[in-house]
């Protein structure tokens, strides 16, 4: 691990106010021990997450709450709804001045952010998914992102082989209200 994220972790740590902040990392790192990408880059995937979302943030609130980051090995999946094309190439040009950023898949959709029924629909099935990836004992779930935009999931993250990747598109097609599956999942090479 290197030592600079280490002592921003345990800085972060000590810090009373940034509780959640704490507990994000923490869990995270929790997480990333279990998953095959290993403790390591899962920490240092979270700072990426962390880093990206502070910058939309400081760059236009709107940006920050119209996009999602799901990152993976240096790997950056965007996900959401922005007002504009230029929105669109203005979150990349942030997310790539991100250090430890090795990829972006930009899937942000332009236009109007669905409304309540929309997100509630979308949060639905990605609940509905993970719940049967949890239960299918052939999947490794922990190391499955999923991320529901108006009705498309996105996958991210490792298969140990093909068929574990066939059996979880096949588990997310098979959910009611799901218009398409995209997956950017790398399979494990032996």
């Amino acid at each position: 691990m290197k030592i600079i994220p280490a002592i921003a972790l345990l800085a972060a740590l000590s810090l009373g106010g940034c509780v959640p902040l704490a507990i994000g990392a923490g869990g995270a790192a929790a997480v990333g021990a279990a998953q095959d990408r290993g403790l390591e880059q899962a920490v240092d995937d979270n700072q990426i997450a962390f880093e990206i979302n502070r910058k939309l943030l400081a760059e236009n609130a709107t940006l920050y709450r119209g996009v999602s980051t799901q990152v993976q090995k240096g790997r950056v999946l965007l996900t959401g709804t922005v007002p504009n094309a230029e929105d669109r190439v203005t979150v990349t040009r942030i997310v790539w001045t991100v250090g430890g950023v090795k990829e972006v898949i930009n899937e942000l959709r332009i236009g109007e952010k669905g409304g309540f029924s929309q997100s509630l629909n979308d949060t639905t099935i990605s609940t509905r998914l993970r719940a049967r990836l949890t239960a299918d004992s052939n999947v490794s779930s922990l190391n499955y992102s999923i991320e529901t935009v108006n009705g498309t999931i996105f996958l991210m993250g490792t298969a140990r082989d093909q068929a574990e990747l066939d059996r979880v598109i096949a588990h997310a097609r098979d959910i009611s209200g799901v218009r398409n599956v995209v997956s950017y999942v790398e399979v494990k090479r032996r």
